[in-house]
């Protein structure tokens, strides 16, 4: 097993391997936790076993912190030399990172936690931040969480769904980026402010005169006091809010107990391996439960550093052109990247960097092709792990272990003390390989969403966390996810609820019906795609519905790649929209796209079967050999079960 799962560096010496196999440092940190004496450690999971080892004992033992900023001081203590924070400033290799220790930036953290108290008085801090993937970011998310509630909000939403989120947080404090040439946010500010009105004080970053009306970030974080805070959480009680797909109007917001967060991330720690000597570059924005806590607070756990790649991250061009030169500088041992990230990063040479230090990428937000994993793999020698997780779950619910070998088309074993089955339409679990709708319960699981009426289907008793996803187990405990349930659209890890999309096209004055779904896509995964029929004697067309979308949408995401404009949609016989007919239709188009762009529309026929297992692409090539070569080529970055055959169905390549 050792030589199938762990990537052979020449430069690591066989006593450290045998560390990692057998305990000792690998293991994880040992220290004294300062409030009860309690020692903890990240233990490397290798298999189930050690899943099971880690749940003989209880959770408060297995990690022993009050709350998420317990957590942050106990490694400050710990780590007092080690960087906790790196930040690319720029696509310039030569400019060099700005660093923070453990020391510093809990510093930092309790800095801004001290101010956000003196903004608010008696009242609890109630954070919200329209941020990028910044170190300001960080300050803000874990000083909230220290001293109140935060809030972190995608800078992508338009105004008046911003709006909406924090008054249905009750937000008191708004951190945003001021105006910056690459990225626009500080715009929306005074608009939001003026539909707020609980909103009293807000705080720029990369402050300037057209921010006179605000208070400098930077400047009123430096002027407190980074005193340790008198101020503790408890286990239970209420962190941060999480905004998730909804509706325009009804603003859905997951709320995470420190527990849930603290499970999640020690969770992804121990299934990683993480330990003090790893370096992460984690260009998620901290809006996004990756970000924040699935490479984030996993990482600081361990004592590891995690690399912040410029003000973009990954939206970069100039610093995903150069990924692999500073993946080198930084000392890169872990990647995280959605697919679509993987492939990007396939397309480009490692230009002669040193890149063996890396020992993993980790991926997770959208399916994972098996052919995109093997490409990578084969190309870079880096495994791909694969990561499951949910908003509602603090990111996280089972993990392929680092120390174990990748199996195709399995999110891994469910992490410690996190329980998953999966089950038929009565909510009965059903046996081993078969498919179910899978179900969640453990620390990690949220207490629900703010507005409680929205946990009806979806916060179930006992407990149990209804996921959506449709998938089995098999013998050896991995999990597979193999459908959803529902009919969220995942776009570059984005969830949209499709009602958004429904409800907007519905109030153009033209249209009777409208149905959206994911269309296949190669660099996001998928793209909403909308079906709509008309109102007799309409004349409106795809381009004039489109603008109609991308002027009254609340989410940019949201607005749909293309609309086809339809003379019936797929019904049910109780007359409901039958959405898996419209994905076919989506997923077929697209193919018979990416066919004509290849001019192999007149050498290949494509159409969809139907198995027990949904539906697959066949490409009849004739015996065409370049042909088959071309669309083998052409699917590996797509998330579709598909296959190949000559004219006489004999089945060849598949995925």
């Amino acid at each position: 097993m050792l030589a199938s799962s762990l990537r052979t560096d020449k430069r690591r010496s066989l006593i450290e391997i045998l560390a990692r196999c057998y305990g000792t440092e690998w293991h994880g940190t040992q220290f004294d936790r300062p409030t009860s004496g309690a020692a903890v450690s990240l233990r490397t999971i290798f298999s189930l076993d050690d899943v099971r080892a880690i749940e003989s004992r209880p959770f408060e033992e297995s990690l022993p912190y009050a709350s998420v900023m317990d957590a942050l001081e106990v490694q400050a203590a710990r780590h007092p030399s080690a960087t906790a924070l790196s930040y690319i400033k720029s696509a310039d290799l030569a400019e060099p990172s700005e660093r923070w220790s453990y020391p510093q930036f809990v510093a930092q953290v309790r800095r801004t936690a001290r101010l956000f108290q003196s903004l608010c008085g008696h009242a609890p801090p109630r954070v919200a931040f329209l941020l990028p993937a910044i170190p300001q970011a960080h300050f803000a998310l874990w000083g909230a969480e220290a001293v109140g509630i935060a809030c972190p909000i995608n800078y992508l939403l338009g105004e008046e769904h911003i709006a909406e989120l924090l008054q249905a947080a009750e937000v008191n404090i708004l951190v945003a980026l001021g105006p910056h040439p690459e990225l626009d946010i500080w715009s929306r500010v005074s608009g939001i402010r003026q539909r707020c009105p609980r909103l009293k004080n807000v705080l720029v970053v990369g402050a300037t005169a057209e921010t006179d009306h605000a208070l400098d970030f930077d400047q009123a974080v430096a002027a407190q006091s980074d005193a340790p805070l008198a101020a503790r959480a408890a286990p239970d009680d209420i962190a941060a809010l999480f905004h998730t797909g909804g509706t325009t109007g009804s603003p859905k917001l997951a709320q995470h107990r420190h527990r849930n967060q603290l499970c999640a991330a020690g969770g992804a720690a121990s299934m990683y391996g993480a330990s003090s000597q790893d370096v992460i570059i984690n260009g998620f924005p901290l809006f996004h439960v990756a970000g924040s806590f699935v490479y984030g607070l996993s990482m600081f756990l361990a004592g590891a550093t995690v690399v912040l790649p410029t003000l973009l991250g990954m939206r970069n061009p100039a610093f995903v052109q150069r990924y692999w030169e500073f993946a080198e500088r930084e000392g890169a041992t872990l990647l995280a990247a959605v697919p679509t990230i993987m492939s990007s990063l396939l397309a480009l040479p490692a230009s002669g960097a040193d890149i063996s230090r890396i020992r993993c990428l980790l991926t997770g937000g959208s399916p994972l092709p098996p052919d995109l994993a093997d490409a990578f793999e084969q190309r870079f020698r880096i495994p791909v792990r694969n990561i499951l997780g949910m908003t509602e779950c603090g990111g996280v619910i089972a993990i392929e272990p680092c120390a174990l070998p990748r199996t195709a088309g399995s999110v891994g074993l469910p992490i410690p003390f996190v329980t998953v089955q999966a089950v038929n339409a009565e909510g009965t679990p059903v046996a081993t390989g078969q498919d179910g709708e899978l179900q969640i319960r453990g620390p990690n699981v949220s207490p629900g969403y703010t507005d409680r009426s929205r946990n009806a289907g979806i916060f179930l008793d006992d407990g149990w966390l209804s996921s959506g996803d449709i998938g089995h187990f098999d013998p050896q405990g991995r999990l597979y996810v193999t459908g959803r349930a529902k009919d969220m659209i995942i776009r570059s890890s984005h969830n949209i609820d499709p009602l958004m999309i429904e409800e907007t096209l519905q109030k153009h004055p033209e249209v009777l019906m409208v149905a959206a779904v994911g269309a296949p896509d190669e660099y996001a995964g998928e793209l909403p795609v909308a079906y709509v029929t008309l109102k007799p004697g309409s004349t409106a067309d795809a381009p004039a519905l489109l603008a109609f979308a991308e002027h009254h949408m609340p989410e940019r995401p949201a607005v749909p790649k293309q609309i086809f404009i339809v003379d019936s949609l797929p019904v049910t016989a109780i007359g409901k929209f039958f959405k898996p007919r419209l994905r076919e239709m989506a997923t077929l188009q697209v193919i018979e796209n990416r066919l004509m762009q290849r001019s192999l529309q007149a050498r290949v026929m494509a159409e969809l079967l139907a198995d027990n297992q949904g539906f697959q692409v066949v490409f009849n090539h004739g015996g065409d050999a370049e042909a088959a070569a071309i669309i083998k080529e052409m699917m590996m970055p797509f998330a579709l079960r598909w296959r190949l055959t000559d004219h006489s169905g004999s089945p060849e390549d598949s995925a």
